[in-house]
């Protein structure tokens, strides 16, 4: 059984001023560092808090790529909650879960030609290899079961319900488009993600 094992306050966004908790755990399934950011005590004070499950992604969310928009949604994600409350589970899972190196890999063949999933397909990886477990365990472990979630992607709304989180409602994220990321939005739309260009 997850249980938290540290909590501290943070200030966190682009300019480092959104307070925020961050929480480690222990007893996960994996060994993976797994951690929670906790807006507004959301974990304490609501019912069915605003959820984000987000994988780890270097080159969006540290180093602001063209190639994707994980940082932009991260981004977006963190702003909202700063006013509305919530939490961010952000899980090492990079790659859609192929790892850092096999991702640079797949970027060289997207820049042959390929789109996101045939790269991962080419490279003997299916289209999506993450595993949302051990989120359904962190929420858990802040006795939380029904959440809003924050999700353009079916596949996370199908795995975290088979785990056991009710969902009370599906939030999407805005389509972030910029240059050099089109192919990679429209490749996700065509394999189910929700994703309004018009906005």
């Amino acid at each position: 059984m997850a249980n938290v094992r540290a909590r501290i306050e943070l200030m966190v966004g682009q300019k480092s001023n959104i307070p925020a908790e961050m929480l480690s755990f222990e007893g996960l399934e994996t060994e993976k560092e797994h951690v929670a950011v906790v807006f507004n005590q959301a974990d304490k004070h609501q019912s069915t808090p605003l959820v984000r499950m987000h994988s780890e992604c270097l080159t969006g969310d540290v180093f602001h790529s063209s190639r994707c928009d994980c940082g932009e949604q991260l981004e977006e994600t963190i702003n909202r909650m700063s006013e509305s409350g919530g939490i961010i589970l952000y899980l090492r899972q990079e790659g859609r879960g192929i790892g850092l190196y096999n991702k640079l890999d797949a970027y060289e063949l997207q820049s042959q030609g390929m789109n996101t999933y045939e790269a991962n397909n080419h490279l003997g990886f299916g289209d999506d290899l993450r595993d949302f477990k051990e989120a359904a365990q962190m929420l858990e472990a802040l006795n939380i079961s029904k959440i809003k979630l924050v999700t353009n992607n079916p596949k996370k709304i199908e795995d975290i319900k088979n785990y056991g989180i009710e969902i009370d409602e599906v939030v999407n994220t805005l389509a972030h488009v910029k240059q050099g990321n089109e192919h990679y939005l429209h490749s996700k739309a065509a394999h189910g993600h929700k994703l309004n260009f018009d906005k």
